[in-house]
Order: structure tokens, then sequence, then C-alpha cells
């Protein structure tokens, strides 16, 4: 009997696994949409402290207002991304012919057998090929934004009814009042991570886009954009969001220095961001284990690829919420929780 559960759970996993690999087109900007109606949720709750505003102004204006707010920026920043990759893709022969100066600059400065090796490296994998495959992450990121759009405005014109139909799928008082905490709790969970997250990260992106304008890098847009978009990604991407700024300055001047200065102003500013401001915002909010994360990053940057990885952690924390508030899952909760500790439901 145990041995067929087992295997049914088994089964089950495998079959989700499929159907959010097959069915990625569908699935992920239903995600990354639910993320929006998240991020709306929150400017409308800090906007209905004020209290004019929350006895004057319906949640339906409030709504409108979010939605027009956060997808106006979207598309202006589309529109000047798209300027600036343009911009990068015109000089991406100079950035090639570059790559043999900044080889021969690093092996005269420290004369290391390594360089030939790295070399033959960039001479086999192009850089204009990584640099397209980061365009192209990008392009379909945007090219699903009407998808997104349409998923994002359907689900803030069902909210009004989710209490509803809630109440309807749970007669008994005791049920419905379970249910009603389990989604308290993913609401509040996954609402406060994204907002913070996305103030550190907008914090980040800023500071780094002064910093590179003064070095000099071309559309310093563009990669300021970049290290937004890897802050979200735990661990890994705050190291990635700086390494390619760096990467990319000493193939601009085909020189040393320009890419070191990068390195060092913008690994410090993600330094300062990541190791002072960041822990005192979200403080211990998110009790997630960091091997959890990083197995996360793993899996959904596997299936999903780097949009995976930037919603592993909400995935996650969502994960942790609904598995605590049931008996036959709450070991699996604690088991991707920190330490252990979390918050149970009423069963």
């Amino acid at each position: 009997m145990k041995a067929s559960r087992i295997t049914n759970s088994l089964l089950i996993a495998f079959a989700v696994v499929l159907i959010f690999i097959y069915g990625k087109n569908l699935i992920q900007p239903f995600v990354i949409a639910l993320i929006f109606w998240f991020l709306i949720k929150e400017i409308r709750d800090v906007l209905n402290k004020v209290k004019f505003i929350d006895e004057k102004i319906p949640n339906t204006i409030l709504n409108i207002l979010g939605f027009a707010v956060i997808f106006a920026i979207i598309g202006g920043v589309a529109k000047i991304l798209a300027l600036n990759i343009q911009q990068l893709s015109a000089e991406l022969p100079v950035y090639q012919n570059n790559i043999t100066k900044v080889t021969q600059a690093i092996n005269t400065n420290f004369n290391i057998d390594i360089i030939s090796s790295v070399k033959e490296f960039l001479g086999e994998y192009e850089y204009t090929n990584l640099l397209s495959g980061l365009f192209k992450s990008l392009t379909d990121l945007f090219g699903d934004a009407f998808l997104i759009i349409i998923y994002t405005l359907f689900l803030l014109l069902e909210e009004p009814f989710f209490s509803k139909k809630i109440k309807a799928i749970y007669a008994k008082k005791e049920d419905l009042n379970e249910v009603n905490e389990v989604f308290s709790q993913i609401d509040k969970s996954i609402g406060r991570y994204l907002s913070l997250k996305t103030l550190i990260s907008l914090l980040t992106g800023f500071l780094s886009y002064i910093a590179l304008i003064f070095i000099g890098i071309d559309a310093p847009l563009f990669w300021a954009f970049l290290i937004f978009l890897m802050n979200y990604i735990p661990t890994v991407g705050s190291l990635i969001a700086t390494v390619f700024p760096a990467m990319f300055a000493m193939l601009q001047f085909g020189e040393l220095m320009p890419g070191v200065w990068a390195l060092v102003v913008v690994g410090a500013i993600q330094l300062v961001v990541g190791n002072f401001i960041d822990p005192r915002l979200t403080g211990s909010s998110l009790n997630v284990s960091p091997l959890v994360v990083l197995i996360g990053l793993a899996f959904w940057g596997a299936i999903w690829g780097i949009i995976g990885m930037i919603l592993s952690v909400p995935i996650t924390v969502m994960m942790i919420v609904i598995f605590s508030e049931f008996p036959s899952t709450r070991g699996i909760a604690i088991l991707l929780s920190k330490d252990g500790s979390i918050i149970k439901g009423k069963n």
C-alpha cells in the first residue's frame, strides 16, 4: 500500500514536470501575470493606507491605476531597450575584434599560460553568440507581453469573485476559514517578497546605471536592466550581473582597466545593497533553506531557462506556505524551510 502511494506520487510529479516543460509557452506567461497581479495588489494596499483614498476611491480604480503604471513602465523600458539592443548589435564586429586585444593585454600583464586556453575557448564560442543569446532571452520575454497583459487583466477582473467562489465551494465555516488562511498567507508572503525585491533590484539597477554612465559603457540602460533582472535570481544572479558589464567593458574599449572599474564599482554596489540594505528590508520574512534555493534555481532554470531562475524563489515560497497548511505535506514544508519553523494552519 505504501509502495503504491510512493509510485503514484512519483508518477504525478513526473506528469507535473512534463506539463511545465511542454506547456511552458502558456504557463510561464500566466505565472508572470500572477506576479504582476501581486504587485498591483501591493500598490493598491499601500494606497489604501491613505484614509482619503481608502474611503473615496474604489479598488477597481486603484487596480486600473496600478495596471496602467506597471505596463506603461514596462512599455517604456521595452522601447528604450530595443534601441539599446540595436546599438549593441551594430557594434558586435568591433567587440569581437577586441577579444584578441583583451587577451593579449591580460597575457602581457599577468604572464600566465591559462590565457591561451581562455583565448581558445573564446574562439570556439564567440562573444557574438553569447550576446545574441542574451538578446534572444529578452526578446522572448517581451514577445509574451500581450499574453501577460491579457492574463493580468483577467486576474484583476476575476479577483472580486474569488471570495464568493471559495465560499460556494466550502460550505463548512471551519474549512472556509482554513482555505482563507492559506490564501492570506500566500498573499502576504509572495506580495512582500516581490515588492521588496523589486525595490531592491530597482535601487541596484539605478546605482549601476549611474556608475556605467561615468565609466562610458555603451547602452548603459541595457546593462542596468540586466542587473535589475538578474537580482531576482538568488545567489548567482548578482555575480552574473557584475561579471557581464565588466566583460563587455573590456571588449568595448579593448583594454583591461574599464572592465576592472566596472567590476569593482558594480561589485561594490551589489555588496552594499546585498549585505546591508537587503537584509534590513526583508529581514527573516523568507524562511527558505539556501540549499533548497539552489536546487530550485537549478530545477526551474533547467525547464524554463532564465525566467525560471527568476521565478524560482516565489514558487518555492508559495510551495512552503501551501504545504505548511496541510498535515500530510507539512513535513515537506519543514524540510524546505531554513530553520524548520513554519506558520501552521488550523488542522
